[in-house]
């Protein structure tokens, strides 16, 4: 059942990136360069990819050092975390805002509904059993902040913004700043959530297999 669910993970992770990535290119609002770049820039995609490369290496490199990281719980727990951003942020604020026609809307529900639940699934049913620490919070924080990073810096002379609480030259600077507040807050109440979670999850997987 795990490399079931990994396998489907797998599939329609690389068919979504890979859709995507032919309607940017195809979309021919920048040049070729410019729109891989900005491909790169959504934390949408960034963090399907990650997922993608994740059940890339279980799948096919089970014994390699990326595969190992991939394998700690740690680590599927900060994923799932992004991932859960992802749908909860696009279903609840971007979803309303356009209207994506035949494959883009599938490619979103992919990228955005059922790749998110099909990792989450896959997360409480087979991640590892060691207990996660409250210090680990602070790690997860950094791909997202690498991420905003990069995006505001780039966009500052580039003026290309993915996502429309990030536009400073829309909404203006301070309102930016309250806007990544709050998803920090967010992510730091989810983080929380995901760890206890997490360890729940663990201490369930340990009593069962001592019952055995």
């Amino acid at each position: 059942m795990r490399k079931g669910i990994l396998t489907l993970i797998f599939l329609l992770e690389w068919i979504a990136l890979l859709c995507q990535f032919y309607l940017n290119l195809h979309s021919q609002i920048a040049s070729p360069a410019e729109t891989i770049i900005r491909y790169f820039s959504y934390f949408t995609l960034d963090t399907n990819l990650l997922i993608a490369l994740l059940s890339t290496c279980l799948l096919f490199r089970p014994n390699s050092k990326l595969a190992a990281f991939f394998s700690k719980q740690a680590t599927q727990t900060a994923v799932a975390i992004y991932i859960f951003i992802v749908g909860l942020i696009y279903n609840l604020v971007l979803r309303f805002i356009w209207d994506p026609q035949d494959l883009q809307m599938l490619v979103d529900e992919l990228l955005h509904v059922v790749n998110p639940v099909l990792f989450i699934i896959y997360w409480v049913l087979f991640s590892n059993q060691n207990q996660l620490n409250w210090k680990t919070i602070w790690y997860w924080f950094l791909y997202p902040i690498a991420y905003l990073l990069f995006v505001l810096i780039r966009a500052s002379w580039a003026g290309f913004y993915p996502y429309p609480f990030l536009n400073v030259k829309t909404i203006g600077a301070q309102s930016v700043l309250i806007n990544c507040l709050g998803i920090s807050l967010l992510f730091l109440l989810l983080s929380a959530i995901f760890l206890i979670g997490g360890n729940f999850i663990a201490k369930r997987k340990s009593f069962a297999l001592g019952k055995q």
